[in-house]
């Protein structure tokens, strides 16, 4: 029987040879898709979490943006009050009211009558040129008893003085009129610009937090360091490590917003006043008007000030309201703290951040956001905020465009002086730094998100930290930042090979996206 076996397995034994192999085979194609199916799981796993925490550095980004811009905002409000000092010419007003009054009625009447509002002035005297002013003295400038000849002589002088300097009725309500207006329209542009420099800024920054993460946590550990714990922190909540590990480059370069603070918006009021002048200098503060025609009268000075047509706006240059002139960086960072002296301190990191922020503001697709964002802050002023307290329609919809339309307000009329009021008032609401009403509309165009994620999720050639121990190292974005606004995984290399700035391409791809998607 033994014998009868061993022959059986002598003719059989090749088919047990291919039987076993067929078998070692199917094990071996077997474990290699387990493997390969653990592979991917473990790397969709890897792009979820990645992407995640893309997402959550991103949305802490743009918090961080707002509440930025409304600690930093209060510092241009005083700076752009203090040049259009629009109370003061109410005051000279309402005293030269008061004077009048203490004439025709007397000082025991007038003493307990209320100061005039900007409407009652107006009502008054509002804008009539053929009024003059008289050469009523104050009591106070009249030479007391007792005094010296050659002091009355002097008190005479003064009087003299202050008569021939003396503005005329006229003339104030000239300066309150265009005051009033070129504030509350200058407040807005800086607003907008200076809540898109700040999204450019933090973003840049973030971007480079991100990647040094990234790089930080791929890069392969030394061998001799496999078994040793370590202590590095590389999230968000690590102070030393935030938006990178150049704190003292990122101080520097988030200090050059000073200069919009302090000198753009200066600038700005030059060219807001004279287009402002050019629309409503003819316009009378007792003349009224209707809500349409201050619409059409706003959007002439922004024509004026941002461009007529498309083209124009496309090449309107808001870099020098933005960013100082290389011969004056020196200046700024070192009138902003940041540096002991005035001499160059400019780095060559440092120099990479302007340069890109400087491309990015002179792009098109900042004149398109900029552009939205400025719609929904005229909108808030005209169609909510003057519509309903200057021409008392009532806010029925929270769609403003359509308020008039639904209310019938096409038709109603109010005093340009009562809208100046409301300017003038809405001008320290515009450059508050909380509950402020503009920067909420403002942070409401979907085009203002959208602009920051492709800002912080294109670009990684400028910032791709390519070093010894990380080459071949992918910089994992998922699909990108919102649903697609990346470039999708980017590989550090091929990245650095391309010669195109994919910035332009990335912002296409959002906008192409916009009507499908929801930023």
């Amino acid at each position: 029987m033994i014998q009868g076996t061993r022959r059986w397995f002598r003719r059989n034994r090749t088919n047990f040879a291919i039987g076993g192999a067929v078998l070692g085979a199917g094990y071996l194609a077997g474990q290699y898709v387990l493997g390969k199916i653990s592979e991917a799981r473990q790397r969709m796993g890897e792009e979820r979490v990645a992407k995640e925490n893309l997402r959550r550095r991103f949305e802490q980004n743009q918090e961080d943006c707002t509440f930025t811009v409304l600690a930093i905002l209060p510092t241009a409000t005083e700076n752009i009050l203090d040049a259009i000092p629009v109370e003061q010419v109410l005051e000279e007003l309402q005293r030269q009211k008061a004077e009048r009054l203490a004439r025709s009625v007397g000082p025991s009447e007038i003493g307990t009558s209320a100061a005039p509002s900007v409407a009652d002035t107006a009502d008054d005297d509002g804008g009539s040129s053929s009024i003059q002013t008289d050469g009523y003295v104050h009591a106070s400038q009249v030479a007391i008893e007792g005094e010296s000849v050659t002091g009355g002589a002097e008190g005479s002088q003064t009087a003299s003085d202050e008569k021939k300097s003396k503005k005329t009725k006229a003339q104030l309500w000239s300066e309150m009129k265009i005051g009033s207006i070129t504030r509350a329209f200058t407040l807005i542009y800086t607003l907008c610009l200076l809540t898109l420099l700040t999204r450019i800024q933090l973003n840049l920054l973030g971007r480079r937090n991100y990647l040094a993460s990234v790089v930080s946590l791929a890069a392969p550990q030394p061998a001799n360091e496999g078994s040793r714990i370590n202590l590095e922190n590389n999230d968000d909540d690590n102070f030393e490590q935030a938006y990178g590990n150049d704190f003292e480059t990122n101080r520097r370069y988030l200090s050059l917003s000073w200069w919009l603070l302090h000198r753009g918006c200066i600038d700005l009021i030059d060219r807001v006043r004279g287009a402002v002048k050019e629309v409503f200098g003819l316009l009378n503060p007792r003349e009224e008007i209707t809500l349409e025609k201050l619409s059409e009268l706003t959007l002439e000075v922004r024509k004026r000030v941002e461009g007529a047509t498309e083209e124009e706006r496309r090449t309107c240059k808001w870099l020098p309201f933005l960013l100082p002139p290389p011969s004056q960086e020196s200046a700024v960072l070192h009138a902003s703290g940041m540096s002991s002296s005035s001499s160059p301190t400019t780095t060559s990191s440092l120099r990479r951040l302007i340069d890109e922020t400087s491309d990015l503001i002179d792009s098109p697709s900042f004149t398109h956001v900029l552009t939205l964002l400025l719609d929904a802050a005229f909108s808030h002023l005209v169609d909510t905020k003057i519509s309903h307290l200057s021409y008392k329609i009532p806010l029925v919809s929270e769609d403003s465009a359509r308020v008039q339309e639904i209310v019938g307000g096409d038709g109603v009329k109010a005093k340009v002086a009562n809208s100046l009021a409301v300017f003038c008032r809405q001008a320290h609401g515009i450059g508050a730094g909380a509950n402020n009403e503009y920067l909420e509309r403002v942070e409401q165009v979907r085009h203002l998100e959208a602009f920051a994620a492709v800002v912080y999720s294109s670009n990684f050639e400028y910032e791709s930290p390519v070093g010894e121990g990380t080459e071949g190292v992918a910089v994992q974005t998922g699909e990108g930042v919102e649903g697609g606004l990346g470039e999708g995984d980017v590989d550090v290399k091929e990245v650095e090979s391309k010669k195109d700035d994919p910035f332009e391409s990335a912002w296409g791809k959002a906008l192409a996206k916009e009507d499908g998607k929801q930023f």
